[in-house]
């Protein structure tokens, strides 16, 4: 598998059929470190060396395979394209030296080296599918335990770079379509309620990243003092509340505010099918309003695995390595509205055929 290879398709998580509603993807993500090293914060030069050595090692020797990108080895738009797709954190992509991620062919797991932890497991599913995520996670997890001498306490359980993580070291988060919620102008208060629950709420790409294209994810806080089964189930129940007030608010926009909704969906027809130029930002916002449509039975004719892909294929590293060039700001934005022109000439209003 190349980077080539990946940006041709995408990682099953996403490819698996998250067509409908608002759960767009499960991710659960554990942070362990190695006892007898510094955190990576405070790591020398040879600790990272020989933790990163150590690491290939046992990747090689899963019966699995993993693909191996190391930071110090791939440019810095390979790195942007591994962050786009989820499968690195942006701290990790602004790194270089003996840091690095493997990843599962399936792109279903990526484990990073080096970040804030030493070692974080990231395991994807598509649609609400934490336990499968955690089966997976978890058994990575025994695998390089097997190996490796994780830092424990007995008292604190694993411990981590950050505090907030101490204790099992997991974050469980659902990646969440809540454009009803938006449009009604409930979102705000939706986060309040949810962050008085020991939940926080994020955009696409995790912390520090605005919610573009109205998707947000919802993760737990608390890791300390809490079984990784408990903190799954109390997130299912709140997503599963979530789901019920963004479809009680589209039903309502529906039944309210008809031409509201189609108006909202008939702009971003118009405006994907003719613009000639189109920023990454713009792009997500109307392709949220596309997948509205869909799930509404507004729109037809459109694929909606290919609609969830171009939330990524759209990204300004993916533009460049499908053109095969380095390109600025403004020639993204011209090959970017191309490439969406060209998806739109499938796309009609009307009665759903589904």
């Amino acid at each position: 598998m190349t980077l080539d290879n990946m940006v041709r398709r995408h990682g099953s998580w996403i490819e698996s059929g998250i067509a409908e509603g608002p759960v767009v993807s499960s991710r659960i993500r554990l942070a362990r470190n190695l006892e007898g090293y510094s955190f990576p914060g405070w790591a020398s030069e040879e600790e990272n060396d020989a933790i990163w050595g150590e690491l290939s090692k046992i990747f090689k020797s899963f019966a699995d395979p993993f693909v191996a990108f190391g930071m110090a080895e791939i440019p810095a738009m390979d790195k942007e394209i591994l962050f786009e797709r989820h499968l690195i954190s942006n701290e990790l992509s602004q790194q270089d030296d003996s840091c690095g991620v493997f990843v599962s062919e399936d792109e279903c797991l990526s484990i990073m080296i080096n970040e804030e932890d030493h070692i974080r497991i990231q395991s994807l599913q598509p649609g609400l599918n934490l336990q499968k995520a955690w089966k997976a996670a978890d058994y990575i997890d025994d695998q390089l335990e097997s190996n490796l001498c994780y830092a424990f306490s007995p008292k604190l359980g694993y411990l981590t770079s950050c505090p907030s993580n101490v204790g099992t070291g997991m974050r469980a988060s659902v990646m969440l379509h809540l454009p009803g919620l938006v449009l009604m102008e409930e979102m705000t208060p939706v986060i309040n309620g949810i962050s008085k629950i020991g939940l926080a709420v994020r955009g696409m790409w995790g912390e520090g990243s605005e919610a573009a294209g109205n998707m947000f994810q919802v993760s737990n806080q608390i890791t300390l003092g809490r079984r990784e089964g408990d903190i799954i189930a109390h997130l299912e129940q709140i997503v599963h509340e979530l789901i019920d007030h963004e479809l009680n608010a589209r039903q309502r926009l529906m039944e309210k505010q008809p031409l509201l909704l189609e108006d909202h969906v008939a702009r971003a027809v118009g405006i994907l099918s003719n613009a000639k130029l189109m920023s990454s930002g713009e792009a997500l916002n109307l392709l949220s309003a596309l997948r509205l449509g869909l799930d509404m039975e507004i729109l037809n004719r459109i694929s909606p695995r290919e609609l969830d892909t171009l939330f990524i294929s759209i990204q300004p590293a993916h533009l460049q390595r499908i053109e095969n060039k380095d390109l600025d700001p403004d020639a993204r934005d011209v090959v970017r509205a191309a490439m969406l022109r060209k998806y739109m000439k499938n796309a009609t209003q009307g009665t759903s055929n589904k």
